[in-house]
């Protein structure tokens, strides 16, 4: 989780934990506005393209979601 850096008492220092969740919950936020997005358009060519960033999108999500698994397993083992 965040630390603190050692350096400097005053500044917070982010892990590649922190890192990996804040991308995985960006990504969440971005599936939803893109789907909500396609719902909310008329135009058929567009509304595929929000369709396609959706779908893009979960994907995105669920590779991170399975790097943030395998990180925090290898963390608990070592």
């Amino acid at each position: 989780m965040m630390g603190f850096n050692s350096e400097n008492k005053n500044e917070v220092e982010m892990t590649t934990y922190d890192r990996l969740l804040r991308a995985w919950e960006n990504s969440k936020e971005l599936v939803r506005d893109f789907e909500m997005y396609s719902k909310r358009i008329e135009d058929e060519e567009i509304k595929n393209v929000f369709k396609q960033f959706a779908e893009d999108e979960g994907m995105h999500a669920t590779k991170l979601r399975e790097i943030i698994l395998n990180y925090k397993s290898e963390g608990d083992n070592q």
